[in-house]
Order: structure tokens, then C-alpha cells, then sequence
């Protein structure tokens, strides 16, 4: 039988090397830091590559890698494997999502006491020959309050942490339930505003994304209590460095740690250098050796059982399904991942279920991957750094406090088929249905209302009264912002003389866009989805 050719490209777990060579299955060849053009041209003998971050898989490596099944990535982010390209050519890319969270969590805690009790500073003085005890008066942690912003594995081993130290831990997560704090015994804020209020220190976990960009920024850092210290372990911009730089300057904030920055590495001219009062580290909260083990061992783990069991696990961009199943259900995966990902937009915060209700004879198919799509676009939403993907999906929802259920309805509605996804809580939800034309999908409710709109490209939703002119003066303001509607569908509520508009348009509105849209005196709200 003839071996499957691996490569490993870059430095790995000698362990997880270990284990793939050990395959007698296996052909391992190990060429470290190989370059752009010998990766080219030798790419058609691979049937599996292993990478890091520093080899880049580009489309024109996967499109002639005729033989290569799967990419595996010693890490979580994918951004330089061509995802796109490998699903064109059928290419299972996987990653390791939860190799580093212990890791990142210790460091984050390390910046923590080290700050409470500037030992960096302290360590500097003695270096220098200096004998500064007075000057080093630090702070103890227990008693103290610690806001913990984003609440996924990272946060989560933070709060044990800091309750270890006595501290106590107020968290706010969009995507925690309640049910799940309380099973974490941390106090759950509805907001962020609400979580650092009181804080003595707050440390951010969230992905960068357009809504977490400055979650912590000027106003919200002029709003908590004086001599706060904040700790940034996760991303750069999520913290913002200006805002940070005049707290620390005038004592709001007393003091700052972090792994991350704006622009890495920092430039010398960046003014938060040159303060007595912030610790520093270079990027280094994945840099252990326990955690490089485990990406490596992971990550051989995962590409041998796929290229000898047919075993995937961690898959980023495809389902583990039979060509069989795939092919009957293949159409409504991405739909069911458009759904997920508008109704995570439309719900209220912190919700506790996630349903998804199937209709006509979708009833009747094995809907298990297709409710896991759903899941997966939702969980999309507040995790856009790639970590979610079709397998732990389910377990990232579980350490959310966030139930995935199905129901079924053998008769038809209007349609022969329906999706519909409903989040939130008894109290509050939000729910989205659709279905298909033909071949082509359309969004056909949003929150009961009848819509027909294509689930591509930017959405607008504007909720106005129900009075003559809207829909020109809708259209007089996006066209004067040289945004161009692709299809507009309608509908109204005349008990309440409201109506709504569903719009596709080309491109993003701006935050000037939507203020003018609210500002007009008939328009209520207005807001961008993304799908």
C-alpha cells in the first residue's frame, strides 16, 4: 500500500513529529522553513502539509497539490491558508482552537500580579543598584474586584483563577447565559458598562471584530472608578492605546499590562513606552512550552487520523459527513450559516436557547449538520477569529450556557420548505426563516415579519412609521451616500402604524449613514446585519 506524503514546514512539537513518523502509514518529510518556490513545486506530492504561521498556503499551492487532503495548523488562526481556494479544491483545513488557553490565561494573570505589585519595576530598580521599597507599594488582589470581559475558554480559566486569589468576578459576555455563570460563580453583567463600573481590574478576552474594536475606550474608561488597572492579554484594539495612554497620564487608571498592541511590534515613538506605570511582554500568552507541545502533538493527532482513519476533527471549513449526506444536504449549509449568523445579530444579549424548527419536508431529513451550520454562524458572530468551526461548535455553546434544540413540523406552510431559527430567552427573543426559490435562497421572516430578502452582501433593517415619503427618503439618502440598493422588500404593521424595510445594498452604510437614516423624523431605528 503507498504511503501518504506528509510535510511538516514549520517548527512543531519534536513529540507531535514523533508521532506522525511512528505511522507506518506515513511518509513524513520535515524541510522547516521550505520556501515559496520548493513549496510550489513540489506541492503535487503532498497528501497532508503542517504549518504554523510563517509558511504561507496560497491558492496557487493548493490548485497544484493535486493529491493534498488536508492542511493542518498548529494554532488557531488560519489567515495564511487560502480557505477559499481549499474549499474549491475539496482541502480539509484544520486548526487547534484550545491548545493555548491555559497558556494565555496564566500570562494573563501573571500581567495581573505583576502589575498589582509592579514587579517589573521593582526588578529594574534592583538591577539598577537601587534600593526603592517605599516607592513600590503595591496593591493586593484579594477583596479586589475583577471585571472579566468575554467570557470564552481564556476567561473562563482567568475567573478561577483570580476566585483563587479571593477575588471577586463580575463578567460580561453577550453570549453567556446565565446558567452558565452561575455555574462559573461569577456575577454576570447585562453590559459592559455595567461590568467595570466598579472594577478594580479588568482584563478583555474577545476576537477583534467591528463591534469589540475600543470595547474599552475613552468614555468607558472615564467611567470607572479611579485607579482602575486594565490588562490586555487577547487583542490588539481592543483596548483603545490613546484613551489608555491620557487615563494613565491624569491617575484614572493607575496602572496597565500588555501582551498586545495597536501596531506590533510597537514603534519606538509609541508614548506608552516611556511610563513608569505599565508592564510589558511581546505578544507571549501562547508562548509556553506546554502549549507549543500541545499545538504540535494536536495537530499530528489530527492529520494522521484524517489521512488514515478518515477520522476530522477541528475541521475550519468543512463538515465531517459521507459524500452521500453531503450532497443531500450541501444546499441548505451555507444558508443555515447566513441564519445563524443574522439571528446572533437580532437577539438579546446573553441568550439561554438557540432553536431551530424545520418545516415541510426538511422535516423529514437527518437536519444534524445542518442545525450544527446554524450553530456555527451564530457562535460566527462573536468569534470571528476563525476559532469556531463545525466540530466545536457544540462545545463552545455548551461553555456558553447556550442550548441547541431542534423541532419538527411535518406540515407545510406558505413554502414547501422552512428554516426557522429562534435565540434569546422565554422572556425575549429573536427569530429568523427562510427558504428556497428554486435553487436560491431568500430570508422570508425577520422577528415574524414577512420579508423577502437574499442573504448576501449587507442588509439594512429600518423600522419607521407608517407615513407617505419613507421609502423616497430612504432612497434620497443612500443614493446621495453613493450606496446602491441591489433588491428592497417591505411590509407593515398597521395596528401599530409601523412599517419595515428589508434592504440589500452593495456596500456597508457607514455610522454617518445610519445616524442620518435615524435622524430623519418618520425613521425609528436602522441598522446594518451582516450575512
Amino acid at each position: 500500500m503507498e504511503k501518504k506524503k506528509v510535510l511538516v514546514a514549520d517548527p512543531i512539537s519534536e513529540k507531535g513529529i514523533a508521532e506522525l513518523i511512528a505511522t507506518p502509514e506515513l511518509d513524513v518529510v520535515v524541510k522547516l522553513g521550505i520556501s515559496p518556490e520548493e513549496l510550489l513545486a513540489t506541492a503535487s506530492q503532498y497528501h497532508g502539509i503542517v504549518v504554523r504561521s510563517e509558511t504561507k498556503i496560497r491558492a496557487e499551492v493548493i490548485e497544484k497539490a493535486t493529491t493534498l487532503k488536508v492542511v493542518g495548523r498548529a494554532g488557531v488562526g488560519v489567515d495564511n491558508i487560502d480557505i477559499a481556494a481549499a474549499n474549491r479544491c475539496g482541502v480539509i483545513v484544520m486548526n487547534t482552537p484550545g491548545g493555548n488557553t491555559i497558556s494565555t490565561a496564566e500570562h494573563t494573570f501573571s500581567l495581573l500580579c505583576s502589575l498589582a505589585r509592579q514587579i517589573p519595576q521593582a526588578h529594574a530598580s534592583i538591577v539598577a543598584g537601587k534600593w526603592e521599597r517605599k516607592k513600590f507599594q503595591g496593591v493586593e488582589l484579594y477583596g479586589k474586584t475583577l471585571a472579566i470581559i468575554g467570557m470564552g475558554r481564556i476567561g473562563s480559566e482567568v475567573a478561577k483563577r483570580a476566585m483563587g486569589f479571593g477575588m471577586k468576578v463580575v463578567a460580561y459576555d453577550p453570549y453567556l447565559a446565565p446558567n452558565r455563570a452561575s455555574v462559573l460563580r461569577v456575577e454576570l453583567a447585562e453590559t459592559v458598562d455595567v461590568a467595570i463600573k466598579n472594577a478594580d481590574f479588568i482584563t478583555v478576552h474577545m476576537p477583534l471584530t467591528k463591534e469589540t474594536k475600543y470595547i474599552l475606550n475613552k468614555e468607558r474608561i472615564a467611567s470607572c472608578k479611579k485607579g482602575v488597572r486594565i490588562v490586555n492579554c487577547a487583542r490588539g484594539g481592543l483596548v483603545e492605546e490613546a484613551a489608555l495612554l491620557e487615563g494613565l497620564q491624569n491617575g484614572q487608571v493607575a496602572g496597565a499590562a500588555l501582551d498586545v498592541f495597536e501596531v506590533e511590534p510597537p514603534t519606538s515613538d509609541n508614548p506608552l513606552l516611556a511610563l513608569p506605570n505599565v508592564v510589558f511582554t511581546p505578544h507571549l500568552g501562547a508562548s509556553t512550552t506546554e502549549a507549543q507541545e500541545n499545538v504540535g502533538i494536536e495537530i499530528a493527532y489530527q492529520v494522521r487520523d484524517a489521512l488514515v482513519n478518515g477520522i476530522v476533527t477541528n475541521a475550519v471549513n468543512m463538515p465531517s459527513v459521507d459524500k452521500a449526506t453531503l450532497d443531500a444536504i450541501g444546499p441548505y449549509l451555507k444558508f443555515a450559516e447566513s441564519l445563524g449568523r443574522l439571528v446572533a445579530q437580532l437577539a438579546p444579549k446573553q441568550p439561554e436557547v438557540l432553536r431551530v424548527n424545520y418545516h415541510g419536508k426538511l422535516a423529514d431529513m437527518d437536519t444534524t449538520l445542518i442545525s450544527r451550520a446554524v450553530l456555527k454562524g451564530y457562535l460566527d458572530h462573536a468569534h470571528s477569529d476563525g476559532s469556531v468551526n463545525w466540530i466545536n461548535a457544540p462545545s463552545l455553546a455548551e461553555s456558553l450556557g447556550l442550548r441547541l434544540t431542534e423541532g419538527r413540523q411535518a406540515a407545510t406552510t406558505e413554502f414547501a420548505e422552512l428554516m426557522e431559527v429562534t435565540a434569546g430567552t422565554d422572556d425575549v427573543r429573536a427569530s429568523v426563516a427562510g427558504t428556497f426559490f428554486g435553487s436560491s435562497p431568500r430570508i422570508v421572516w425577520i422577528n415574524g415579519r414577512r420579508t423577502e430578502a437574499y442573504p448576501e452582501g449587507h442588509l439594512l433593517l429600518i423600522k419607521n412609521n407608517d407615513a407617505p415619503g419613507i421609502i423616497g427618503a430612504i432612497g434620497t439618502i443612500l443614493g446621495r451616500n453613493k450606496l446602491n440598493i441591489a433588491n428592497m422588500s417591505l411590509s407593515r404593521d398597521v395596528e401599530h402604524k409601523v412599517a419595515y424595510a428589508v434592504l440589500n445594498l452593495d456596500s456597508s452604510p457607514s455610522a454617518e449613514v445610519i445616524a442620518e437614516l435615524e435622524n430623519y423624523p418618520d425613521i425609528l431605528t436602522a441598522r446594518e446585519l451582516n450575512v
